[in-house]
Protein backbone atom coordinates (compact mmCIF):
# COMPACT_ATOMS: atom_id res chain seq x y z
CA UNK A 1 0.00 0.00 0.00
CA UNK A 2 2.86 2.38 0.78
CA UNK A 3 4.49 1.72 -2.59
CA UNK A 4 1.20 2.57 -4.33
CA UNK A 5 0.96 5.91 -2.43
CA UNK A 6 4.54 6.86 -3.28
CA UNK A 7 3.91 6.04 -6.91
CA UNK A 8 0.76 8.20 -7.00
CA UNK A 9 2.57 11.11 -5.34
CA UNK A 10 5.45 10.71 -7.75
CA UNK A 11 3.01 10.63 -10.66
CA UNK A 12 1.14 13.70 -9.42
CA UNK A 13 4.40 15.56 -8.74
CA UNK A 14 5.79 14.58 -12.15
CA UNK A 15 2.60 15.64 -13.95
CA UNK A 16 2.65 18.96 -12.08
CA UNK A 17 6.29 19.58 -13.01
CA UNK A 18 5.61 18.78 -16.66
CA UNK A 19 2.56 21.10 -16.66
CA UNK A 20 4.55 23.99 -15.19
CA UNK A 21 7.35 23.46 -17.71
CA UNK A 22 4.87 23.34 -20.59
CA UNK A 23 3.15 26.53 -19.45
CA UNK A 24 6.48 28.30 -19.01
CA UNK A 25 7.47 27.27 -22.51
CA UNK A 26 4.26 28.66 -23.98
CA UNK A 27 5.11 32.24 -23.01
CA UNK A 28 8.79 32.47 -23.88
CA UNK A 29 8.20 33.56 -27.47
CA UNK A 30 10.47 30.92 -29.01
CA UNK A 31 8.87 29.59 -32.17
CA UNK A 32 5.56 31.36 -31.62
CA UNK A 33 3.66 33.95 -33.61
CA UNK A 34 2.61 35.79 -30.42
CA UNK A 35 3.92 39.18 -31.56
CA UNK A 36 2.12 38.97 -34.90
CA UNK A 37 -1.11 38.01 -33.15
CA UNK A 38 -0.84 40.87 -30.67
CA UNK A 39 0.03 43.33 -33.48
CA UNK A 40 -3.05 42.26 -35.48
CA UNK A 41 -5.30 42.69 -32.45
CA UNK A 42 -3.76 46.07 -31.62
CA UNK A 43 -4.29 47.30 -35.20
CA UNK A 44 -7.95 46.21 -35.10
CA UNK A 45 -8.43 47.80 -31.68
CA UNK A 46 -6.84 51.07 -32.79
CA UNK A 47 -9.04 51.17 -35.91
CA UNK A 48 -12.16 50.52 -33.81
CA UNK A 49 -11.15 53.16 -31.27
CA UNK A 50 -10.44 55.86 -33.86
CA UNK A 51 -13.59 55.07 -35.88
CA UNK A 52 -15.95 55.05 -32.90
CA UNK A 53 -14.31 57.72 -30.75
CA UNK A 54 -12.76 60.21 -33.21
CA UNK A 55 -11.28 62.45 -30.49
CA UNK A 56 -8.97 59.61 -29.52
CA UNK A 57 -7.03 59.96 -32.77
CA UNK A 58 -6.11 63.52 -31.82
CA UNK A 59 -5.29 62.38 -28.30
CA UNK A 60 -3.03 59.60 -29.62
CA UNK A 61 -1.21 62.04 -31.89
CA UNK A 62 -0.44 64.29 -28.89
CA UNK A 63 0.55 61.41 -26.57
CA UNK A 64 4.17 60.46 -25.96
CA UNK A 65 3.04 56.83 -26.28
CA UNK A 66 -0.09 54.66 -26.19
CA UNK A 67 -0.48 51.21 -24.66
CA UNK A 68 -3.24 49.28 -26.43
CA UNK A 69 -4.68 46.28 -24.60
CA UNK A 70 -7.06 44.77 -27.18
CA UNK A 71 -8.53 41.96 -25.10
CA UNK A 72 -8.78 41.80 -21.32
CA UNK A 73 -10.67 38.80 -20.01
CA UNK A 74 -12.05 39.13 -16.49
CA UNK A 75 -13.92 36.56 -14.41
CA UNK A 76 -14.91 36.35 -10.81
CA UNK A 77 -16.87 34.38 -8.28
CA UNK A 78 -15.90 35.92 -4.95
CA UNK A 79 -12.26 35.87 -6.05
CA UNK A 80 -11.64 37.29 -9.49
CA UNK A 81 -8.94 38.09 -11.94
CA UNK A 82 -8.26 39.54 -15.35
CA UNK A 83 -5.52 39.05 -17.92
CA UNK A 84 -4.61 40.44 -21.31
CA UNK A 85 -1.70 41.22 -23.62
CA UNK A 86 -1.03 44.29 -25.71
CA UNK A 87 1.54 46.59 -27.25
CA UNK A 88 3.07 49.97 -26.51
CA UNK A 89 3.30 52.25 -29.52
CA UNK A 90 5.38 55.39 -29.82
CA UNK A 91 4.64 57.55 -32.86
CA UNK A 92 2.58 54.69 -34.32
CA UNK A 93 5.34 52.05 -34.08
CA UNK A 94 5.28 49.13 -31.64
CA UNK A 95 8.24 49.31 -29.26
CA UNK A 96 7.32 46.82 -26.49
CA UNK A 97 4.77 44.19 -25.56
CA UNK A 98 3.03 44.00 -22.20
CA UNK A 99 0.79 41.73 -20.20
CA UNK A 100 -1.77 43.08 -17.78
CA UNK A 101 -2.97 41.13 -14.75
CA UNK A 102 -5.48 42.01 -12.06
CA UNK A 103 -6.71 40.20 -8.97
CA UNK A 104 -9.77 41.07 -6.93
CA UNK A 105 -11.72 39.83 -3.96
CA UNK A 106 -15.25 40.70 -2.91
CA UNK A 107 -18.86 40.49 -3.95
CA UNK A 108 -18.59 39.59 -7.62
CA UNK A 109 -19.84 36.99 -10.03
CA UNK A 110 -19.61 36.77 -13.79
CA UNK A 111 -17.24 37.28 -16.67
CA UNK A 112 -16.53 39.96 -19.23
CA UNK A 113 -14.12 41.04 -21.91
CA UNK A 114 -13.07 44.57 -22.71
CA UNK A 115 -10.32 46.60 -24.33
CA UNK A 116 -8.49 49.60 -22.99
CA UNK A 117 -5.87 52.11 -23.99
CA UNK A 118 -3.49 54.11 -21.82
CA UNK A 119 -2.43 57.43 -23.32
CA UNK A 120 0.87 58.61 -21.80
CA UNK A 121 0.59 62.36 -22.20
CA UNK A 122 4.02 63.34 -20.91
CA UNK A 123 7.45 61.93 -21.75
CA UNK A 124 8.08 61.55 -18.01
CA UNK A 125 5.00 59.37 -17.50
CA UNK A 126 5.99 57.21 -20.47
CA UNK A 127 9.58 56.89 -19.22
CA UNK A 128 8.40 55.94 -15.73
CA UNK A 129 6.14 53.26 -17.23
CA UNK A 130 8.87 51.81 -19.45
CA UNK A 131 11.53 51.77 -16.71
CA UNK A 132 9.41 50.07 -14.08
CA UNK A 133 9.67 46.32 -13.61
CA UNK A 134 5.91 46.18 -13.09
CA UNK A 135 3.78 49.32 -13.34
CA UNK A 136 0.39 49.43 -11.61
CA UNK A 137 -2.46 51.74 -12.57
CA UNK A 138 -2.96 54.17 -9.69
CA UNK A 139 -4.29 57.55 -8.70
CA UNK A 140 -2.34 59.45 -11.36
CA UNK A 141 -4.46 57.86 -14.10
CA UNK A 142 -7.39 59.92 -15.36
CA UNK A 143 -10.27 57.77 -16.60
CA UNK A 144 -12.29 58.82 -19.61
CA UNK A 145 -15.60 57.20 -20.40
CA UNK A 146 -16.49 55.96 -23.89
CA UNK A 147 -19.14 58.69 -24.03
CA UNK A 148 -16.32 61.25 -23.76
CA UNK A 149 -14.35 59.48 -26.48
CA UNK A 150 -15.68 61.66 -29.30
CA UNK A 151 -14.45 64.86 -27.67
CA UNK A 152 -11.66 63.75 -25.36
CA UNK A 153 -8.87 64.81 -27.69
CA UNK A 154 -10.18 68.36 -27.87
CA UNK A 155 -11.42 68.76 -24.29
CA UNK A 156 -8.18 67.80 -22.60
CA UNK A 157 -6.58 71.18 -22.08
CA UNK A 158 -4.80 70.29 -18.85
CA UNK A 159 -2.50 67.38 -19.54
CA UNK A 160 -2.93 64.53 -17.14
CA UNK A 161 0.11 62.25 -17.07
CA UNK A 162 -1.89 59.17 -18.11
CA UNK A 163 -5.40 58.99 -19.58
CA UNK A 164 -7.15 55.61 -19.64
CA UNK A 165 -10.11 54.68 -21.82
CA UNK A 166 -11.97 51.40 -21.22
CA UNK A 167 -14.24 50.40 -24.10
CA UNK A 168 -15.86 47.49 -25.95
CA UNK A 169 -17.21 45.80 -22.83
CA UNK A 170 -19.08 42.54 -23.31
CA UNK A 171 -20.17 40.20 -20.59
CA UNK A 172 -21.98 39.87 -17.31
CA UNK A 173 -19.89 41.89 -14.83
CA UNK A 174 -21.06 45.48 -14.49
CA UNK A 175 -18.28 47.98 -15.04
CA UNK A 176 -14.58 47.63 -15.67
CA UNK A 177 -11.84 49.62 -14.00
CA UNK A 178 -8.10 49.46 -14.23
CA UNK A 179 -7.48 49.89 -10.52
CA UNK A 180 -5.06 47.25 -9.37
CA UNK A 181 -4.01 46.24 -12.89
CA UNK A 182 -0.29 45.49 -13.09
CA UNK A 183 1.52 45.83 -16.43
CA UNK A 184 4.66 43.81 -17.13
CA UNK A 185 6.88 43.85 -20.21
CA UNK A 186 6.85 40.50 -22.04
CA UNK A 187 8.46 38.78 -24.99
CA UNK A 188 5.50 37.24 -26.86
Amino acid sequence: MTDMTITRRGLIFGAGAVSVAALAGCNNGVGSNGAAQIDARVDATQSFLFANYPGTQDLASRAAGVLYMPLMTEAGFGIGGAFGRGALQIQGATVDYYSAAKGSFGLQIGAQQYAHALFFMTPEALEQFRRSSGWAASGDVRYATPEQGASIGKETTELDPVIALVFGQQGLIAGATLSGVKYTRIIP
